[in-house]
């Protein structure tokens, strides 16, 4: 997945555009009726459709009043085709979208295993702009980052610039024991950093200089969240937080803390999700740490 820091938050803060994760299934249908009662946040909760596709699908407008009787259309399936590498796990990193949501979709079992070239049914939360993204290879960096603030997709692909080869080492952003390391993990699941275990309210501190590109809790999963871009072009994260210290855009410099260790998202004893990104790839940190 290629990186550009504004395209890689626009993924991550999809979750700005996207509903609950719960509610009715709705891709074997292709049209709702409105009843006596509905409004369209209700029927976006109900049928776990972004409510801003559902706008743009009706071509409705402001103040979106609805009539009973009213024909609401749905949005189009969405699909992954999957690439070489590709896990059901990275898959649903790159949709922010849990992986029990994803195989229950397409019926999937353990271990999860896919082909080059299966064609994966995507769940209604996920928008029509992240489907394009990801299938038409447009720059992006991962993540769930997505932007802090209201950062809306870009259609154009942008030119791709690789990070400067890494020369200095990261610090470590907290001491502690690593309960989780890099890569697979088994079950399609895969780690695209390393946990990092430290007692709550433990200071969580930039692995080097750098600009906040993101600080916040809409992704799901990750709990509190901050990303930091380096001048050379490398990017860290740091989720799971229990208290942020920094703001979007802020500069900070290695070693300031810019937050403290928590268990927000989806762990539940207090550590630090450490990951290092270079290129359209995260990394190892460990190699490149002291």
């Amino acid at each position: 997945m290629r990186k550009c820091v504004k395209n890689f938050l626009s993924v991550w803060l999809m979750a700005f555009f996207l509903v609950g994760c719960t509610g009715a299934n709705w891709w074997n249908n292709d049209s709702i009726t409105v009843r006596k009662g509905d409004t369209l946040y209700s029927l976006s909760r109900k049928y776990n459709v972004p409510i801003k596709e559902m706008i743009n699908t009706n071509h409705l407008s402001s103040p979106y009043t609805l009539r009973v009787g009213q024909k609401l259309k749905l949005p189009a399936k969405k699909y992954h085709i999957v690439k070489k590498g590709e896990s059901l796990y990275s898959i649903s990193r790159q949709y922010n979208v849990d992986i029990t949501t994803l195989s229950k979709v397409n019926k999937l079992r353990t271990p999860y295993t896919l082909s080059v070239g299966q064609k994966l049914l995507l769940p209604a939360s996920v928008s029509a702009q992240q489907t394009t993204y990801k299938n038409q290879n447009v720059s992006t960096v991962k993540a769930t980052g997505t932007s802090a603030g209201t950062v809306t997709a870009q259609k154009k692909t942008e030119t791709y610039v690789p990070p400067k080869e890494r020369k200095t080492k990261f610090l470590w952003p907290v001491n502690g024991k690593i309960i989780s390391g890099f890569g697979n993990l088994g079950s399609g699941r895969k780690n695209d950093g390393i946990n990092i275990k430290a007692n709550l309210g433990t200071p969580v501190k930039a692995a080097d200089a750098g600009t906040v590109a993101y600080a916040g809790n809409e992704l799901k999963g990750f709990g509190n969240l901050v990303l930091l871009k380096h001048h050379d072009g490398w990017i860290t994260a740091y989720a799971h937080n229990d208290t942020l210290l920094v703001k979007k855009g802020q500069k900070v410099v290695r070693g300031e803390k810019i937050a403290t260790v928590g268990s927000t998202g989806s762990v539940t004893i207090p550590q630090l999700h450490f990951e290092v990104r270079s290129g359209k790839k995260a990394v190892n940190p460990r190699p490149y740490l002291p």
